[in-house]
């Protein structure tokens, strides 16, 4: 469910918006090594809480700054501000060439984004142990294989364009 983008929890079909708000998803993975909502209950109080614009908490130490900010843009509770997979790549493209310092496409930022990469590797570095060691446990009604929705998402507002930011979702 975490993976699941709020619009399609709430009866929309799955679109290249929806997937591009799963890859923010896997972007909070990749940069936190957690599961989103981990220590969640996957339930129907978590689908609600996901269509009124909850989202997993990120420590800015443990991704560069400009990172998490891309990474929220995919999670944007507006399927049409979401960037598409062109801007998705164009931007990895460049934290990749900043990091890595290619002089060539150098643009004007490309020193803060190295700098930020940086930043958060020496962090990882100084915490890698502590990782290691991290006891901390999944809850155990968080679930991260197949199953079906229904029973968590069937009180859940209908998407339209006249709720669709479900401000005022309840479950009844």
């Amino acid at each position: 469910m975490p993976y699941i983008a709020p619009e399609v929890l709430r009866g929309m079909p799955y679109s290249q918006s929806a997937d591009i708000y799963s890859f923010g998803m896997i972007m909070y993975f990749a940069a936190t090594g957690r599961q989103p909502f981990t220590n969640r209950a996957h339930d129907g109080i978590l689908a609600l809480e996901i269509c009124n614009g909850t989202r997993p908490e990120i420590n800015e130490l443990e991704a560069p700054k400009c990172y998490i900010d891309f990474m929220k843009k995919c999670w944007d509770p507006d399927p049409k501000n979401r960037p598409n997979s062109t801007i998705i790549y164009e931007s990895f493209l460049q934290f990749h060439k900043s990091y890595k310092g290619n002089i060539l496409t150098a643009v004007i930022n490309d020193e803060e984004i190295k700098r930020q990469f940086e930043e958060v590797e020496g962090y990882r570095k100084v915490n890698q142990l502590s990782n290691e060691n991290d006891q901390s446990t999944t809850h155990p009604q968080a679930i991260y294989i197949s199953r079906l929705l229904n029973s968590f998402t069937k009180e859940l507002p209908k998407y339209n364009d006249n709720n669709s930011e479900c401000l005022s979702c309840e479950i009844k």
